[in-house]
């Protein structure tokens, strides 16, 4: 009887994912296998997928995620190490700090980003006052700008989940490595990442996907290098193609759920008890 009332909680939460997130995503996934007079077909898809355009820019969003997510993890594993092991007064502070970030839009982040590393921009004037370069380098508007900002829009996610996982990893293990001769490379190799694993894969899911999904970031920094969630809105909205837009929404899903899929893979071969 306890166990049916458990369930009966899990109602509410399933009934408004149901009716407001799966069965309108089933239904756009529906309409891209229906041509225009309503028979059923996939030559939207070979036509997609024919098109070096969309070809580009679905392999330019794949990338700039990727270094994006690598980014993340090589800054964030060592700064969330370091504040997993503060004291839980300055723990509470430096997570204070890394999540405030989130606060800003990202809209303004990206404006302040144009300022830094524009033409005229911080960056620029810097190096050239140094004598390091003789012309502006054009960083903004590339795919390089994209990922600047991309990592300082996500760094605090992965930051904030591995500190979870870290400060639950016992200092006995760490001690009981080192008294077995290990050194700090080798406890931190060899214990501290594997026992990381479920964070960093967690962390690496959220930078990834909300990378390849993000729209204002691209939008602002990328300019004429349009990202995936660019060209969906302007099929959506500009052009009114919303069939098209549909098929882009499909396949978003679809990577999606194959990236989910190879990162939950290689968190089993690193870490198989976890």
């Amino acid at each position: 009887m306890k166990k049916r009332y458990l369930y009966l909680l899990l109602l509410p939460g399933v009934l408004f994912l149901t009716i407001f997130m799966i069965i309108p995503i089933l239904m756009t996934i529906g309409t891209t296998f229906f041509n225009e007079s309503g028979g059923l077909s996939i030559q939207g898809y070979l036509d997609f997928f024919q098109d070096r355009y969309f070809i580009e820019i679905l392999l330019t969003t794949l990338r700039v995620s990727l270094f994006t997510t690598i980014i993340c993890i090589l800054l964030g594993f060592p700064a969330a190490y370091y504040i997993s092991k503060l004291k839980q007064r300055k723990k509470a502070i430096m997570l204070l700090l890394t999540i405030f970030p989130l606060l800003t839009s990202p809209v303004v982040r990206s404006f302040s980003w144009m300022v830094i590393i524009g033409k005229n921009g911080v960056v620029n004037k810097l190096l050239m006052g140094m004598g390091l370069i003789e012309k502006p380098l054009d960083i903004l508007y590339t795919p390089t700008a994209i990922i600047i900002g991309l990592v300082h829009l996500f760094l605090p996610l992965i930051i904030v989940t591995l500190v979870g996982v870290m400060e639950n990893i016992e200092t006995d293990l760490l001690k009981a490595a080192e008294s077995l001769g290990a050194s700090r490379l080798a406890v931190f190799s060899k214990v501290v990442i594997p026992l990381s694993v479920p964070g960093l894969v967690i962390g690496s899911i959220l930078v990834f996907v909300g990378s390849f999904t993000a729209y204002t970031t691209p939008a602002l920094l990328g300019g004429k290098q349009r990202g995936i969630s660019t060209f969906l809105y302007q099929n959506a909205i500009t052009l009114n193609e919303w069939q098209v837009a549909s098929i882009v929404a499909t396949i978003m899903i679809a990577v999606t759920v194959l990236i989910i899929s190879i990162m939950n893979g290689l968190a089993k071969k690193l870490n198989p008890k976890g």
